[in-house]
Parts: structure tokens; sequence; C-alpha cells
């Protein structure tokens, strides 16, 4: 009877344990139920704001281009035209000379040392083939001055200057027309804003009274182009203080290099004596 009793008793702790256990279960499966949908509820709500700042963002790019196409053809056809050719043309020689530019860059010290160290190892020859294997004005310049290592060292020197100008021409070219950019295209705005006027006070001649509509409709139009040449001029001149800041630094380097290059030479011809 006891072992009734004592078995009656574990199998109802068993239950009540179970029973606790599987509505436990039922709870924190309710709740990560109830959690998940939160998060895709969160997610879908996340993903509605992103497509609507989309949505508003590509809005305002082809509104900002439909502007600027607008502002383009009130501005006059022709003449807008021409300050458009004149930005196309300036950026298009100012890619070319960034490019030219650092592509020219060259890591001189590591150049003069391995100038040195050929020298010593191999000599002049050695020397003009690490050169030749080295882009950059500054190693084209060492070329130039081991090529006339056999005349003396004061035809080297000139020979470094004499070269050095050429390659400073040649970092210098282009830049006279992105200058010469810079200046028409404010010019070519106020030609068309003047002929914008003209065309106005025509009209006001025409109607024989002065309207107020029409002389600023006229203005309006005719001020787009003084607006876009002084833009179109500000923006190629701070790509040209640019290119003039880089060839500036490139002149620096080259100089300083083919001082140490021509010490050097001096060490090495001393030394060979």
């Amino acid at each position: 009877m006891k072992k009734l009793f004592a078995f009656l008793a574990v199998f109802g702790m068993l239950s009540i344990s179970a029973s606790s256990i599987y509505a436990q279960g039922e709870e924190q499966s309710m709740a990560e139920d109830t959690t998940s949908a939160q998060v895709t509820e969160a997610s879908e709500m996340v993903e509605e704001e992103a497509a609507a700042v989309g949505q508003d963002e590509g809005e305002e790019i082809q509104g900002l281009h439909k502007q600027i196409k607008a502002k383009f053809i009130e501005g006059g056809a022709m003449f807008m035209s021409f300050v458009l050719l004149a930005l196309i043309f300036g950026l298009a020689i100012t890619i070319e000379r960034i490019i030219y530019l650092n592509l020219s860059s060259t890591n001189t010290r590591k150049l003069l040392q391995k100038v040195e160290e050929a020298l010593n190892e191999g000599g002049v020859e050695a020397a003009k083939e690490v050169c030749r294997n080295t882009r950059g004005p500054v190693a084209s310049i060492f070329y130039q001055g081991l090529d006339r290592f056999d005349e003396g060292i004061e035809v080297v020197e000139k020979s470094v200057v004499s070269y050095g100008s050429v390659q400073m021409g040649l970092l210098e070219k282009g830049l006279t027309w992105i200058s010469l950019f810079i200046a028409i295209a404010p010019m070519l705005g106020f030609m068309g804003t003047v002929i914008g006027m003209i065309d106005a006070f025509d009209s006001i001649q025409a109607m024989g009274d002065v309207s107020a509509t029409a002389v600023a409709g006229g203005i309006k139009v005719a001020l787009i182009t003084t607006v876009s040449g002084l833009i179109v001029a500000i923006i190629l001149q701070v790509f040209y203080n640019y290119l003039v800041s880089k060839i500036d630094g490139i002149v620096n380097s080259m100089e300083d290099a083919s001082i140490s290059l021509m010490d050097i030479l001096v060490k090495y011809n001393m030394k060979n004596k």
C-alpha cells in the first residue's frame, strides 16, 4: 500500500513538472513568435522608409537635372553651348594633365639611392639602365646627365640644366589652354547677357510701353549666361591652381634631385681618379 502511495506521489510530481515545463515552452515559443513578428514588421518598415528615401533622392536628382536643362534652354542655346564647350574642353585638358603629372611624380630619394648603388657596383652604364627603367622627368634628366659623363662634370651640369628646362616645358603643357577657357567662359556669359539685354529693350521698343514682365523676363534670361560662365570659370580655376601647385612640387623635386646627382657624380669621379 505504501508503495502504491509512493508511486502515485512520484507520478503526480512528474506530471506537475512536465505541465510546467510545457507551459514555459509554450510561453517561450509565443514570445519568440511575437519577437519575430515585431522584427519582421520593423524590417518591413525600414525597407519601406529606405525605398521612400531612395525614391525621394531619385526624384530630387531628376528634378535637378530638369532644372539645369530648363535653365540651359532659357539662357539661349548658342551662348550656353559655347560655355558648355569651354567647360568640356577645359575639364578634358585638366584630367589629362592630372594623369600626366601623377605619372611624372617620382620618389627621388629612392631613385638617387638606386643610381648611387648602381654607380658603385656597375659604373655609369648600370646607373643609366636604372634611369632608363624608371619613368618620370627626374629619371630622364638623370639619364641625360649620365649619358655625357665622359665629357666632364661641367658638360653634365649644363646637360642637366638644359634638359630640366625641356621637362619643365612638358609639365606646363596645356596650362595656357586651361587659362584661356577660364578667361573665355565668363566673357561668353557677359556677351550673352548684353545680347539678351538688347533683345529685352528691343521688345520694349516694339511694345511702345515699359512692361515689368517683359523687362524682368529678358534680364533673367540674360543673366543665366553670366552665371553659367562664372561657374565654369570657378571650376576650371580651382583645377588650374591645383595643377600649378603640383607642377611646382615636381620642379622643386627635380632641382633638388639634380643637385644631389651632381654631388654623387663628383664623388664617383674623384673616387675613380
